[in-house]
């Protein structure tokens, strides 16, 4: 049962003064937590932590203000300028001055009667904004804070600054973080003492309200105590979560799974190439857990196209040769059939046989299904969460493979378990992840990493091209279809959309279609399953030459002949999306392309983005800046574990806070098992306030 004293923060957010429905929709696209089925509460508006200041300090004078400076600046009101009655176009300009020289105020569409009460000539107004310089005078367009002196009090000299969206201002989010700071209660500490004084440490709650209300940049830097404070919080929270699943796991003893090789034997004579170095390493590390009565809890991790399905195969293979069953479970329908699709001819020719559980699986070959896991007639089974499913019963699941591990949750690991008697688990995934954020969302596993690629891939050029060439890239990719070469045209929608003007996988599609005739084809998540299939079948088979698609063919789709991606509106992509849409092509021995188009003016971030596609294809080399790059936010869709994600984006600036949570999480659990001390107590409350569902769970289980 949660602590009576946190119940002021599970209120919903539109229980708060000032945020109604529409309003508290706007704020929970912006609060960090996957929300799930639930609504947005109060706790959470806790985490919506700022990313940069306004610093209003600056008080120079008019004249002494650097052209784009922010400035606070303390004037007389002279005289207003309105513009002439019935033409918007010319702007209502207010004229004041300070001590050292004048000031227009520009304002474009202003309310004259909210200008004239909030700037009545004669009065003292303080107001701040960026100064701006032309033909030698002094102008500052539309002050974001205008205040008379006699209530400047209210100015907040370091203002922070929120990520907001479409419809929300800054002002009604800072109003209800406010309220949720005020509901935070006095907390007993869950730190060390000694530890809190070698950091120094502010307390939990002084170190919310100092990022919330800064009085110095340094208060919301990652650098500041405030925010080390916070981020070794969660750092601890987070370890503590996965040191409890690990314990409940490991408490689970598995048995050893030792075969006599007749099977793996036959695989790899099977295979029309022999494993990489990487490989090999991988495959013996898995081989020695399985051989251990210890159960098995590691990540493969590998970049695009590096062979982890062929050893998830042949680690399956073992468990089989071992007298069990093994299961493949993928998040997507498309990738679980794909998975299909390359180890079945495998598994025939090695003797294993093996079956396919989706939703789409009904009737009669459901039925099947079900019976051969149940009898131990189906050695291995691919599957999507369906396998989940209380109907799913296995003979003897001894091992179990989990694709694209970050698509499913903590809970999920524990749900594959109930179907065998503590089986192996592998998991795996595409997208390379940097050392500390292994760390973070995998700590309760061993890792296991694939650093080369099948010998024959050849290098992907990648070019990037402004859309206003479009038709020129038309021009070529006519050509190439004629060449007899396949190609992927991604768009980031599936249809039209009013708030977001892109072009959609639909419209794509139809403009296309006079131009490749019969030869184009299109995919997208929305189409019914069969519909995918044939879409799919069609281009591998080479009746379709170019397919026009969404991201639902990002993983798991392996057409080795396709040689061309082409990526619309690539700036809306981040790096790992991109990196994983480029594997698509290069996995054979053709030379490959991938264009980048990209619509005018691109942001920084953006540039840098598309830069980085251009210098490298090595995906661990990405994710490392991919993980400069985002700022705040979640990077590897971290809620898995109940990460609000607002400091997992930085954590490569507190690698020292990680080592410390880790070791921190190991002793607090060896000396307290159930966490029933006082300092128990008081992390119960450090795992409610982060969301740590399923750990809190845990500890209620005992």
């Amino acid at each position: 049962m949660r602590p009576s004293l946190l119940d002021p923060l599970f209120v919903p957010i539109t229980s708060l003064a000032g945020v109604g429905p529409k309003v508290g929709a706007l704020i929970e696209k912006v609060v960090a937590v996957d929300l799930g089925d639930r609504a947005a509460r109060a706790g959470d508006l806790l985490f919506v932590l700022p990313h940069t200041v306004i610093d209003r300090r600056n008080r120079p004078g008019i004249a002494g203000s650097a052209e784009g400076a922010i400035v606070t600046l303390d004037v007389r009101i002279d005289r207003h300028q309105p513009p002439p009655r019935g033409n918007r176009s010319v702007p209502y300009r207010v004229y004041a001055h300070d001590d050292t020289g004048e000031i227009a105020l520009t304002f474009f569409h202003a309310h004259a009667s909210y200008l004239e009460k909030a700037m009545p000539e004669g009065e003292h107004v303080v107001i701040s904004g960026r100064m701006e310089w032309f033909n030698g005078r002094p102008t500052m367009v539309h002050p974001d804070y205008i205040a008379l002196a006699s209530e400047a009090e209210s100015l907040p000299l370091v203002e922070p600054v929120y990520p907001l969206t479409a419809g929300l201002s800054g002002k009604v989010l800072r109003r209800a973080i406010g309220q949720a700071l005020a509901r935070l209660p006095v907390l007993a500490e869950w730190q060390d003492g000694a530890f809190m004084r070698r950091q120094s440490f502010p307390a939990f709650g002084d170190a919310l309200a100092r990022i919330h209300n800064p009085a110095d940049p340094i208060d919301v830097s990652v650098d500041g105590a405030a925010w080390r404070r916070l981020a070794y919080d969660e750092l601890l929270a987070g370890q503590v979560s996965l040191a409890l699943v690990r314990a409940k796991v490991r408490r689970l003893s598995g048995r050893p799974l030792i075969g006599d090789g007749r099977i793996v034997e036959r695989l790899r004579k099977a295979l029309p190439y022999s494993l990489t170095a990487a490989q090999e390493f991988a495959l013996a590390e898995i081989n020695a857990d399985l051989a251990d009565p210890e159960r098995m809890l590691r990540l493969l991790q590998g970049d695009v196209g590096s062979g982890k399905t062929v050893v998830a195969l042949l680690a399956m293979a073992r468990a089989v040769e071992a007298g069990g069953q093994a299961a493949l479970m993928a998040p997507t329908e498309i990738l679980a059939r794909q998975h299909l699709a390359t180890i079945a001819p495998l598994a025939a020719k090695a003797g294993l046989r093996i079956a396919i559980l989706t939703g789409r699986e009904k009737g009669r070959e459901r039925t099947d299904a079900l019976a051969g896991l149940a009898s131990g007639e189906i050695d291995i089974v691919v599957g999507t969460h369906a396998l989940f499913q209380e109907t799913v019963i296995f003979h003897d699941l001894v091992f179990a493979v989990i694709d694209e591990q970050h698509r499913f949750g903590v809970h999920q690991r524990l749900a594959i378990t109930a179907k065998g008697d503590a089986p192996d688990m592998l998991v795996m995934t595409a997208t390379p992840i940097p050392r500390t954020l292994v760390l973070t969302a995998f700590g309760d596993m061993d890792v296991s990493k694939l650093t080369e690629k099948p010998t024959g891939r050849q290098p992907i050029r990648t070019v990037t091209l402004p859309l206003e060439r479009l038709d020129e890239l038309l021009g070529r990719m006519v050509e190439a279809v004629a060449g007899g070469q396949k190609i992927y045209w991604i768009c980031p929608l599936v249809e039209e959309s009013e708030e977001i003007k892109l072009m959609s996988a639909e419209d794509r599609f139809a403009s296309l279609k006079p131009l490749f005739g019969d030869r184009i084809g299109l995919v997208h998540g929305r189409m019914k399953g069969a519909e995918k299939d044939e879409a799919m079948r069609a281009f591998k088979q080479g009746e379709t030459r170019i397919l026009i698609a969404t991201t639902v063919i990002e993983v798991g789709v392996d057409v080795p002949d396709a040689t061309v991606m082409v990526i619309e509106h690539a700036e809306r992509f981040g790096l790992a999306q991109l990196h994983q849409l480029r594997g698509r092509v290069g996995r054979g021995d053709i030379k490959s392309s991938c264009v980048l188009l990209y619509k005018d003016p691109l942001g920084e971030t953006a540039k840098r983005r598309l830069s980085v596609m251009r210098e490298t294809e090595d995906g661990f080399m990405i994710a490392e800046e991919d993980l400069k790059l985002r700022g705040e936010g979640e990077l590897l869709g971290t809620r898995q574990s109940g990460t609000p994600g607002f400091q997992v984006a930085r954590i490569e600036a507190h690698a020292d806070l990680l080592e410390a949570a880790r070791d921190d999480a190991r002793l607090i659990l060896s000396r307290d098992p159930e966490l029933q001390s006082d300092r128990g107590a008081a992390l119960r409350l450090l795992l409610y306030l982060f969301g740590r569902d399923e750990a809190v769970r845990l500890l209620r289980a005992g």
